[in-house]
């Protein structure tokens, strides 16, 4: 047990509640989480499935019709040439990730992550008994992946890379010819990949791509994704992985001894939500686009502040070296208690995410406002303040 991280944004949110139980009012730009309700279609889809008395249980990899849904929806969105049989249906994406990492770690393997990224990827490497190597995204590289560096970082013991993009923190999306490279390595050097492609819709410009399709890696890749984000279901607890051949019955097999299976009405909310692209997809995503637009001007009119545009996700990762305040979680700590704006330190993600700080702008463009100004009147003041001593 003493293996497994956790989450600071349930910490932050923890924090912040307290406050407001105190009277303060805080702006939350800390959880990620979308701040629109599920399409009313794919509610009504649930309900009436509870309505018919879909309340029991189902095969532990999902129902038929899911998995056939999820396969046919990967070759409209993604050109993935999907066997339903190896869709296997989870109550949410993040236990497709325990279940992957269980599966594939044990005692001396070692498990490549993005630094800064997602901290249950390194939780889940070091809980399998393996050793997580970090690779290092940098802002100078537009949060991509340095090609040098992750050969250099793979060894006998290397077993299995993880890749996010679009990406948490930093918004960053790998480029076609990062992703080509990648797949190059994997097959040279026969690694498992872990693709977390959670927001794979959440994306500004062009078109995602995923790494499945490359030569030579569908039979190496564990392709990972969900509702929570895309559908704003963060709440009905629904995702999906897309297993190779040889995983799919022993990843199976974890499903039946962990959670039995996925609720049967969600599946069928599921099913609804990938039969007909829901509108409310649509302009969840262009509200996004234009809050980002928002944040990331009003955090480089902020002296000290800066922060790249992201390109996919719903993040802003402003650099808050200029402000020279402290470290990430002190600044991170005083805009909690001292602005009232919850916002997670750079290093919830990793070391290399020191300097910074992650932004959700799944908020309402009034509260984001509210944020930044609250942000620049703090961060004036307190630069005022250590200049004087």
């Amino acid at each position: 047990m003493a293996r497994l991280g956790t989450e600071t944004a349930f910490e932050v949110l923890a924090k912040a509640r307290a406050l407001e139980a105190q009277g303060r009012e805080i702006v939350h730009l800390e959880i990620g989480e979308p701040d629109f309700d599920t399409p009313k279609a794919v509610v009504a889809a649930g309900i009436a499935a509870l309505e018919r008395g879909e309340t029991h249980y189902t095969p532990s990899a999902g129902v038929v019709e899911l998995r056939e849904a999820i396969a046919e929806w990967l070759k409209a969105r993604r050109g993935l040439a999907v066997d339903p049989a190896k869709v296997i249906v989870a109550p949410g994406a993040k236990p497709i990730m325990f279940y992957a990492l269980l599966a594939l770690l044990e005692e001396g393997d070692e498990a490549i992550y993005p630094d800064p990224g997602f901290p249950i990827y390194s939780s889940m490497i070091d809980f399998a008994g393996a050793r997580g190597v970090p690779i290092a995204l940098r802002e100078k590289n537009a949060f991509d992946v340095d090609l040098d560096e992750l050969r250099s970082l793979v060894t006998a013991r290397t077993k299995v890379l993880i890749l996010n993009s679009p990406h948490n923190p930093t918004g960053g999306v790998l480029s076609p010819s990062t992703i080509r490279e990648i797949a190059r390595l994997a097959r040279e050097r026969d690694l498992w990949v872990l693709a977390d492609e959670i927001y794979g819709e959440i994306l500004y410009e062009g078109e995602h791509r995923s790494i499945v399709r490359e030569d030579g890696l569908a039979e190496r890749t564990i392709l990972l994704d969900g509702f929570s984000k895309t559908y704003a279901m963060t709440g009905w607890r629904l995702g999906f992985g897309v297993f190779p051949a040889p995983l799919v019955v022993p990843v199976t097999k974890l499903v039946t001894n962990s959670v039995s299976c996925t609720a049967t009405f969600v599946q069928r909310a599921g099913v609804a939500a990938l039969a007909a692209r829901p509108p409310e997809v649509d302009a969840m995503v262009k509200a996004f686009r234009e809050r980002r637009d928002r944040i990331v001007a009003g955090l480089n009119e902020i002296a000290g502040i800066t922060c790249t545009v992201p390109r996919g996700a719903f993040y802003a990762f402003p650099n808050i070296t200029g402000l020279g305040l402290g470290d990430s979680a002190r600044v991170a700590d005083r805009f909690l208690n001292e602005a009232g704006v919850a916002v997670l330190a750079g290093t919830a993600f990793g070391r290399y995410g020191e300097g910074y700080l992650r932004l959700s702008y799944a908020n309402s463009l009034p509260n984001i406002e509210r944020a930044l100004d609250r942000i620049g009147a703090w961060t004036a003041e307190a630069r005022a303040a250590t200049a004087r001593i």
